[in-house]
């Protein structure tokens, strides 16, 4: 798709990218002059410079196309990078801009990766660093400024936050509420959320037992696999948009098993703490 992008160049809007496409100038190495008749004579330069200046490993450099699209269409960065992207999702003790990461999972499409404070929380800077696209939901306004915060780095990786990208084409009420309208169930963590987390580490650091912090680690899991599907799903929607539906659209990849065991009995207690 980024190959077939023209709104990276700035002064090049949707309209005129559209046209392009319309006509049959569908990649930039199809676009010369000649063809482009449909669109002026300045538009036609400016697009002709722009792709002549291009860096010759532009298609290496996920960072480019995130500083130089507009932020509705970052989603087009997903299927050329896919191989080097990381969902990610982080529980906390709370919502302060003071609360401590409890948990992270993050999932590279094929391994999933635990993280727990107090035994290896503090490796999870160095597995980032490995990957070029992080995809999260709500992540811009949460999880990665917490991150940043709490390890005092700065995460230089292109980010694609699924809660606007799912906005943008219609979908809303949070993560889970997302997840129901696109056909993903979660079993038997159905009815946890953030605040359950919150409980769920609370429980384990008072009592010590490891089936509280199985529970939140698989429930931090679920939260980290979806976010595949939900970006396929995204991507997808977005392009319906231009006339590659057929030609790039991705199929939906099988959802991974949660390999860490929740409790049952642990997640009753919870529902009904949040029941009270």
């Amino acid at each position: 798709m980024l190959q077939k992008t023209f709104v990276h160049i700035s002064g090049i809007g949707p309209k005129t990218e559209q046209q392009l496409w319309q006509t049959g100038v569908q990649s930039w190495e199809q676009f010369s002059p000649p063809a482009t008749s449909v669109i002026s004579t300045a538009k036609s330069c400016l697009i002709s410079n722009h792709l002549a200046q291009q860096p010759k490993d532009i298609l290496h450099e996920p960072s480019y196309f995130y500083d130089t699209l507009p932020s509705r269409e970052q989603w087009r960065l997903f299927r050329h990078f896919r191989h080097s992207t990381a969902y990610l999702d982080i529980e906390t003790t709370g919502q302060a801009r003071d609360c401590q990461i409890t948990t992270v999972s993050l999932y590279d499409g094929d391994e999933i990766f635990t993280f727990v404070n107090g035994e290896n929380l503090e490796e999870l800077p160095h597995h980032l660093a490995a990957f070029d696209v992080l995809v999260t939901y709500n992540g811009k306004s949460f999880d990665v400024p917490v991150m940043e915060r709490f390890f005092n780095i700065s995460l230089p990786q292109a980010h694609l936050d699924l809660r606007p990208l799912l906005a943008s084409v219609g979908y809303k009420g949070g993560l889970k509420g997302c997840e129901k309208q696109l056909g993903i169930s979660r079993h038997n963590l159905e009815g946890l959320d953030g605040y359950s987390a919150v409980l769920l580490w609370a429980a384990y650091k008072r009592t010590g037992q490891r089936p509280y912090l199985d529970t939140l680690l698989a429930y931090n899991i679920a939260d980290t696999i979806n976010l595949e599907p939900l970006i396929v799903q995204a991507y997808n929607l977005h392009l319906q948009e231009t006339p590659f539906q057929q030609e790039l659209h991705i199929p939906l990849p099988i959802i991974p098993q949660i390999p860490i065991q929740a409790d049952l009995e642990v997640i009753r207690e919870i529902k009904a703490t949040l029941q009270r």
